[in-house]
């Protein structure tokens, strides 16, 4: 209470100084009184009682004075460096811009960053005790974490001890009917249990029943807030409803609520049952389910791992056949979600606090700078008697200014850099990122943003304090403060651009090899010609989708009019397009091969007999399919390169048979063709062995129309398109795309580009804020010398040797930055090396090219300065001081 009185006192002085100053003089009347009356009742005479309280107090003056000082005096000189501070950066416009926008620039693009790295690595999932989902799923020798099988879901959960909540999804897509015809929707299949696993609760109506996933229950279906909002128009009364999916009716049940998000299933808008099974997902063979779980209390992710191991060899001994080599797989849930993105954040975070570093190290030059030219004003208020305390309270105060207005410069900043990041993130990527939404400002932010903020404001006091020689103070009064700056920058300032230049390099050398890598991911060979490809995903309507013999005659049709289009050359139809995943596989055997029940696993796709052609895959063997590989024909299939170095070497197959584990005979299919290594997974994964089926043989519901166009791919779309809705309006069509953007829209390529361009975003700025660090000392290096360049231009010496002189200062300190940020980005590198692609993380080419261009930016920096040098005239330049 005393100190708050105390405070309360000293801001009325600064505010309220004259009603100050009256309550004092009361009350030092109040207490002289007082004393007076005491002396009086004492048995003092009334005269010498007032003259002896007026000696106890002393001189009223003085009092009042000491008084006033003890109160007031720091928050009245506060006030005074505060005044005097603002003065002097409008007195200097130049030189506070630059501070603050620098400043702002480097916090701004840290604390963005960080709020991306808060939202996604730092906060818990939104979902109840988060810390206790598990992802639970298979594993196996190609596939480090792969599907399950119904079966063996249905064992698991059964048999395990650690999981107590085990539940599946699976993406599925459905046909919306709808007032203007049908539409093609994403949903997923679950378990009942699923929303209960993930504590979730909808907003309207209910949960899925227990039971409600068995063969048999009815169809019922829940919404996306998203879904209900936009289709709905967000009808109280929709509970109840029926909506038609793939020909079916759903009641629907419940609306999930606004901020529901499950990553792996991106904008999944309906949510059903998983309670119809396919005749694949019947097998225990047959993986195509994913899992995730609730850990019982006290259980670790690796004691849950070893539990479901034992079932896993369980599982295998009973059915060999099947469980041969799969074991479990078991991770944080936070790890599923995060996926890839994990290293790209560290990465840009890392490069952000880098950014930082530049920034402060060029705000610290400025200062420094800036302190040594005041060395004389300094000196001078020293020998006037300012004590060093005095003048240390000043510079504080401007430092602390100037961090001020710089951090909240760099809070605006932050603030339009997450809103600018979070919208340039590509729909397909953030589908699976939503932890985006929750980037912003907030407490988390707020206090990182006031840590480096705290930083900045002690970075700015201590710089100049530090520089300041009060023992020095005469020594001042004589000495020049410009020469003792120019010999400060000699020793100091040059430095600190040398360790800008450093971290300039580090990050010029990470950008260039994301951009490297990016470049030869998007032209790694894809064993096809991508040119003049336009593509669309299709699904059958629900009506023929169990029906073979429709299904046969709708591809037909499909390709014979799409190839009757003007400007389409020919067409295919394919199960799955290439550069997707290697996924949708079989395991086969070779008829005459050697084969103890291993799983040799093998691409599969089902496509038409122009298909490979007009992907124009290169037929290395044998022929391709024609029309009459159909249901009425002997099974035929052809193999790529890749399935033929693996399993038949040397040895040709044409002719050879190729069946499932048990070589069962509806399973045999003869080798009638090789074409070459058409990429199916993605572009940085391996080439697997695949086969290619007559789709005529064995039909999809799901499919990809494959056109070749003579001319403009992109500008056949929408006739393609139009075509398809003629044929059957009930055909579901989506994706509609050429086949470079396929390209660049995967996942693997999105991710690239994404953190290439933000570390080339960020490598440009170094780049720039270190040229305008090495810009800073060149000039003044040359301001501070000019009475000696004028002195060696009036003894004779040539232009050219004043050029030399300020260039190759310029020279050596970029040389230095160059080497020390080479072997620092050495280390550095390989915090990416996750990201990299056809390039190791020290690439010779690309160091020298960052050192070219390092060296070309630093040469154009310096030349004004070493232009203005050898332009001086010397005697204007021997007046100069």
């Amino acid at each position: 209470m005393a100190n708050l009185s105390r405070l309360v006192r000293r801001l009325a002085l600064l505010f309220h100084r004259e009603r100050f100053r009256g309550e004092l003089d009361e009350e030092m009347a109040f207490h002289r009184e007082q004393v007076e009356r005491e002396l009086i009742a004492e048995g003092m005479a009334a005269d010498k009682a007032r003259y002896e309280a007026m000696r106890r107090f002393g001189n009223p003056a003085g009092l009042r004075e000491r008084t006033h000082e003890t109160v007031a005096f720091r928050l009245e000189t506060v006030h005074q460096d505060l005044r005097f501070a603002l003065r002097l950066l409008r007195r200097s416009p130049g030189f506070t811009a630059l501070a603050i926008l620098i400043l702002a620039l480097g916090m701004g693009t840290c604390v963005a960053i960080f709020g991306f790295v808060d939202a996604a690595l730092l906060r818990p999932l939104p979902y109840p005790d988060a810390g206790r989902l598990v992802d639970v799923n298979e594993n196996a020798a190609l596939w480090p974490r792969s599907p399950l099988s119904y079966p063996d879901y249905l064992d698991w959960k059964r048999m395990n001890h650690s999981l107590s909540a085990f539940d599946l999804y699976n993406g599925t897509g459905y046909l919306l009917t709808t007032p203007s015809g049908t539409e093609p929707v994403p949903g997923v299949r679950v378990t009942d249990g699923f929303f209960r696993t993930l504590g979730e609760r909808p907003l309207l109506g209910r949960d899925f029943l227990p039971g409600e996933d068995r063969a048999g229950s009815g169809r019922v279906v829940m919404l996306s807030y998203g879904t209900w909002v936009k289709r709905f128009g967000s009808r109280s009364d929709i509970v109840g409803r029926v909506v038609t999916l793939s020909g079916d009716a759903y009641t629907i049940v419940g609306v999930l609520p606004r901020d529901f998000q499950f990553a792996p299933q991106g904008q999944a808008e309906f949510w059903a049952p998983l309670n119809t099974l396919t005749h694949c997902e019947q097998r225990r063979s047959c993986h195509s389910l994913w899992g995730f779980g609730r850990l019982r209390e006290g259980v670790t992710v690796q004691a849950a791992l070893a539990d479901l191991e034992s079932i896993a060899k369980q599982l295998e001994r009973q059915y060999p056949e099947s469980n041969r080599d799969q074991g479990a797989s078991v991770a944080p849930f936070s790890e599923i979600v995060l996926g890839n993105v994990r290293p790209v954040l560290v990465t840009l975070l890392c490069g952000a606090a880098l950014l930082l570093v530049i920034a402060c190290v060029n705000v610290a030059s400025l200062l420094l700078v800036r302190s040594e030219s005041r060395r004389r004003e300094v000196a001078v208020r020293g020998a006037l008697g300012a004590r060093p305390a005095r003048l240390v309270r000043q510079f504080l105060t401007e430092g602390l200014l100037l961090a001020a207005l710089g951090s909240g410069a760099g809070c605006l900043v932050a603030v339009w850099m997450m809103s600018l990041l979070t919208k340039v993130v590509p729909e397909d990527m953030a589908s699976g990122m939503p932890f985006l939404a929750s980037v912003g400002m907030n407490s988390h932010t707020g206090l990182f943003a006031a840590g480096v903020a705290l930083l900045a404001a002690a970075l700015m006091t201590v710089t100049p304090v530090l520089r300041l020689s009060f023992r020095q103070i005469r020594a001042g009064l004589s000495e020049d403060g410009r020469t003792a700056a120019g010999r400060m920058w000699n020793r100091m300032g040059a430095n600190l651009v040398v360790v800008e230049l450093a971290v300039a390099v580090v990050l010029l050398v990470g950008a260039g090899l994301l951009a490297q890598s990016f470049y030869r991911l998007l032209h790694v060979p894809v064993g096809f010609d991508p040119s003049h490809l336009a593509t669309v995903d299709l699904e059958a309507p629900a009506n023929i989708q169990m029906q073979d013999a429709k299904l046969s005659t709708l591809d037909r049709e499909i390709v014979r009019h799409i190839s009757a289009l003007p400007g389409v050359q020919s067409a295919g139809i394919a199960s799955m397009p290439p550069v997707v995943c290697n996924c949708n596989t079989d395991w086969i055997r070779i008829a005459g091969k050697p084969f103890h029940g291993e799983h040799n696993e093998v691409n599969h796709r089902n496509v038409t007999s122009g298909y490979l052609a007009t992907l124009r895959a290169p037929l290395l063997r044998g022929r391709i399919f024609i029309e009459a590989d159909d249901g009425h024909s002997p099974n035929v299939v052809i193999i790529n390169q890749a399935l033929v170095r693996k399993y038949f070497g040397n040895e040709n197959p044409i002719g050879q048979k190729i069946g499932d584990d048990d070589l069962s005979p509806n399973s045999m299919r003869e080798v009638v063709g090789v074409v070459g290594d058409v990429r199916e997974g993605a572009l940085d994964a391996d080439i697997w062995p695949t086969l290619y089926v007559p789709i005529q043989q064995s039909q999809d519901s799901d499919f990809t129309l494959v056109v070749r166009s003579s001319g403009d791919e992109a500008a056949l779309l929408p006739t393609l398109v139009s075509a398809l809705h003629r044929i059957d309006p009930g055909l579901g069509v989506y994706n509609e795309y050429t086949m470079s953007q396929r390209i660049e829209l995967t996942p693997t390529a999105l991710l690239h580009r994404f953190s290439t361009w933000l570390v080339v975003g960020f490598a440009a700025i170094a780049l720039v804020l270190g040229m305008v660090g090495l810009y800073g000392v060149i000039a003044y290096s040359v301001s501070s010398r000019t009475r000696e360049i004028g002195i060696r231009m009036a003894v004779g010496a040539q232009r050219s040797a004043i050029y030399r002189m300020v260039l190759s200062q310029a020279a050596r300190l970029t040389g230095l930055g160059a080497g020390i940020g080479i072997v620092c980005s050495a280390a550095s590198s390989l915090l990416i090396r996750d990201l990299l692609f056809g390039v190791k993380a020290l690439d010779a080419p690309t160091l020298a090219g960052v050192a070219i261009l390092l060296g070309a930016a630093a040469m154009a920096a310096s030349f004004y300065p070493a232009h203005r040098a050898a332009s001086l005239n010397p005697m204007n330049a021997l007046r100069e001081e």
